[in-house]
This record gives structure tokens, sequence and C-alpha cells, in this order.
């Protein structure tokens, strides 16, 4: 897809960061919005932002948890725009927490955003998708995708199950011969408040959350989305975002396994007492 001009674009967790980002980089290329978020006083700037630069927007407070609401939802998002060409399974949230002392809900309930609510925006989505005939699924791994780390074991489930989940779906779009593309993404550190909106099991998480933003959040989040939206255009199977993915992918690819005892070492040292 190289022209956006009147493409419907679906985008969950739309209220800020990489989601807001894409709806104004959409809206300036002509795109038909739908944005949704648990947040709606963000949802609502975002939309406020997008409208003044002239896109068509639709708003809708979405819990993609919810299945039954994200199947309603979908076939609201295409009776009102009359089709649907893109789908940004967007929205997330993070916990940090040593699997011994995290909660079983914990746990769950980032699989539940992260990982089903992914699922759930695929599955309903996908039927109008093919009927479009130009469709593309954009979902949101992490580089917690392509490497584990103390503390994230959580995330990282949801998100390696995304990126499972994405390149089985990427495949059989092809078997099939349905005219959908799929696109996975990997994030590394985004000046996001995806840190700042996480819960730990236990410890400082403030302390957590400032040392991702001052250390390792790098890569703002219009340049996330344009980087999104030039993987979107070149019809790419993977999109690494930021030179921390980047590097992390080929160095994982080239030490195997052996990644787990240096990062073991490293974040033992240098990453604040929380979740443990």
């Amino acid at each position: 897809m190289t022209d956006f001009t009147g493409k419907v674009a679906v985008i969950t967790g739309a209220g800020s960061g990489i989601g807001r980002a894409l709806a104004l980089d959409l809206a300036r290329r002509g795109a038909k919005l739908a944005l949704s978020d648990v947040d709606t006083e963000g949802l609502a700037e975002t939309a406020r932002q997008a409208e003044a630069l002239g896109a068509e927007v639709r708003t809708d407070r979405l819990n993609v948890a919810e299945r039954e609401a994200v199947l309603e939802y979908a076939d609201t998002v295409a009776q009102h725009f009359g089709k649907v060409n893109l789908v940004f399974n967007n929205a997330g949230i993070a916990f940090t927490g040593d699997i011994e002392i995290s909660e079983f809900k914990d746990i769950e309930r980032v699989m539940d955003v992260d990982y089903w609510g992914v699922v759930n925006g695929t599955k309903a989505f996908l039927p109008h998708l093919i009927a479009s005939g130009d469709g593309h699924v954009i979902n949101t791994s992490s580089l917690f995708g392509l490497l584990s780390i103390p503390g994230q074991a959580a995330y990282n489930s949801a998100k390696f199950a995304v990126r499972g989940f994405t390149e089985a779906l990427r495949m059989e779009m092809q078997i099939a011969k349905h005219p959908v593309k799929v696109t996975c993404v990997h994030p590394g550190g985004i000046k996001t408040a995806i840190a700042r909106n996480g819960t730990v099991a236990s410890g400082d998480a403030a302390a957590l959350a400032q040392f991702f933003d001052r250390y390792l959040a790098h890569t703002s989040p219009e340049a996330a989305a344009r980087r999104i939206l030039k993987g979107v255009e070149g019809n790419r199977p993977r999109v690494l975002i930021g030179l921390d993915a980047r590097f992390l992918d080929v160095f994982v690819r080239l030490v195997g396994s052996s990644y787990e005892r240096i990062f073991a070492v490293v974040t033992g040292r240098v990453m604040p007492k929380a979740g443990r």
C-alpha cells in the first residue's frame, strides 16, 4: 500500500504514544480514522488534532481484551465507513515482576491486553480486510518479542506470542491468496507513557519508569510511526524500530542462547530493584 488517501485505518491504543502518532501521520496522508482507547480524554485529544488536519475521525472507547465488544466494534466501523483497509493492533500495557512473586492475575492481565487484544482485533477485522481487496494487518510486538529479560516474563510471553501469531497469519494469507498484507512491529525503547503507566509486582514503580525514560527510551513516537508506515508502504513482514531493536536483534542471532547469561548479569547490575 503506497497511498493512504481515502483508506480506512483502525488504530487501537490511539489515545497516546505510537497510536496517536500513527493517527496524526495518517491524517496528514488523507486516511479516514477509526480510533479507540480506554483513555477517553487522550482519545478525544488525538481526535481533535487529527480533525484539525482534515481527517474524518470516529472515536470509541474500547477495551481490546473484551472480545464481544471488539467483534461488535469491527462490524460497526465497517458499516460506518463502508470498508476497512488497515488495522493497527497497537494497544498495550506493561508489568514488571519476577515469576516467583507475580500473581496469576497480573500475568493474565498482560496476556489479555497485549496478546488476546491483538488476536481479537485481527479476528474481528479480518473478514472486512479481505472484503476490502486491499487490506493490511499491523500487529505491535516489541523488542521483547525478540529476546527476554528478567522481570519481564509476562510481557515477553505476550509479545513473543504476538510475533508467532502474526508470522503464522502472514503465511496463511499468502497460501489462501487473500488480498491482506501482514506486518509485525518490534519497537525498542520509545518515549511513551507505557512504563509510567505500568505496574510492578513489588518495589519502586516510579524508579523503574524513571530508569526507562532516562536510559532506554530513545525513539520518539513520531519517528516510530513514520517507520511503521514506511514498512506498510513497502509491505515489510517485520519492522524494527530504534537502533536498540536493530542491534539487539542481530546480537541475539549471533550469540544464540548465550544472550540469556549476559543479560542476567547486566540487568542484575543496572536495573532498579523493582519487581523482585
